[in-house]
């Protein structure tokens, strides 16, 4: 079967995907690859593993790829413009799944007690109007990138707990959604503490709740790959997934633990400086991403609990095939499976 491109990925298209003889340990071809990444604290893990070489000594002479949306990084998944990456479980992800094009092989961000996770915001024009705390939403519109998008599922199960109806208005990319915000054109949003703080910070949005009192150990975004390498390139995902643990762990030790001290913040913080709030100077850029620290999954350790209970609202909601099981979804010859 010839290769799947990205317009084919895009219209759905393209099957299964073709099978070869397994590949030669990374660390033998010191290979190139591609990791798509957002640049946001909650890749950090992917950062800290090219800055301190952790996917160099595995083999990998890796290449970061920016984008501003989780679905069109599935699609360079797909299509092989990237080869692995980091982000929200969506529908344009499962349906690629589905159709055998990309398998989610770990997992990252979570939410976690105990720790400030992604907030709930409102404009200031609702919070004006009363709209104080989420129960109050009843009528607004939130704000998603795409249908089916895990802002979609988010805003849906708080709708959901409350009892009340939303609509939901899709503007594609992050910085589109925080101008909408800004400027009241909706009305709510979830996201990640270190754009959430500061916006509220500047009196343009206000924070009303927490994503984690309605979906506690949510898993908010895990490690992909194509369905290609997963099943073709063992050794170079296994190298893949080592490396990248280590940038967990890193990350989890200096920014939650603080086992380095400040001093072990301040040097992690100018690491991913590198990559977030470039356009700041760093003690502008610092209280941000401090601010974003929230718990990245040790081991790449995947929630099962919360990856299916995400794949069964999407098929709920009509947005993916009813009969995809999670084994559809997940190659558990790689994931650690733990379950909350």
């Amino acid at each position: 079967m010839k290769r799947i491109n990205r317009r084919h990925t895009l219209a759905l298209l393209g099957g299964g995907v073709a099978a070869s003889a397994l590949a030669a340990p990374a660390i033998a071809m010191n290979k190139k690859i591609k990791v798509g990444a957002l640049r946001f604290t909650s890749h950090s893990a992917s950062f800290i593993a090219v800055e301190r070489g952790y996917f160099a000594d595995a083999g990998l002479d890796v290449e970061l790829e920016f984008f501003q949306a989780a679905q069109p990084m599935a699609v360079a998944i797909a299509s092989g413009d990237v080869d692995y990456a980091v982000t929200a479980v969506s529908g344009g992800l499962i349906s690629l799944a589905d159709k055998g094009a990309i398998k989610v092989i770990g997992g990252a961000l979570k939410e976690e007690a105990g720790l400030d996770g992604q907030q709930i915001l409102v404009s200031d024009a609702a919070f004006q109007a009363g709209v104080t705390d989420p129960s109050k939403l009843d009528g607004r519109n939130y704000a998603i990138t795409q249908s089916g998008s895990s802002f979609h599922y988010v805003g849906s199960n708080i709708a959901a707990a409350e009892g009340l109806k939303m609509s939901y208005k899709p503007l594609q990319k992050v910085g589109a959604i925080i101008g909408a915000m800004k400027s009241g054109q909706v009305d709510a949003w979830n996201i990640v503490p270190h754009i959430a703080k500061p916006l509220a910070g500047s009196g343009a949005v206000h924070i009303i709740g927490s994503v984690k009192d309605y979906l506690p150990d949510y898993q908010i975004t895990t490690a992909f790959t194509s369905a290609k390498n997963a099943a073709n390139e063992r050794d170079q995902t296994t190298d893949f997934l080592a490396a990248f643990s280590k940038g967990i762990d890193d990350y989890n030790s200096t920014m939650i633990d603080r086992a380095g001290g400040d001093a072990g913040v301040d040097e992690m913080v100018n690491l991913i400086h590198k990559y977030v709030y470039t356009d700041r100077p760093i003690e502008k850029a610092a209280p941000s991403i401090i601010n974003g620290t929230m718990r990245l999954s040790p081991n790449a350790a995947l929630n099962v609990s919360s990856i299916q209970h995400q794949l069964s609202w999407f098929q709920a909601e009509g947005l993916v095939n009813a009969d995809i099981t999670l084994d559809t979804l997940v190659d558990g010859s790689y994931a650690e499976m733990i379950n909350t």
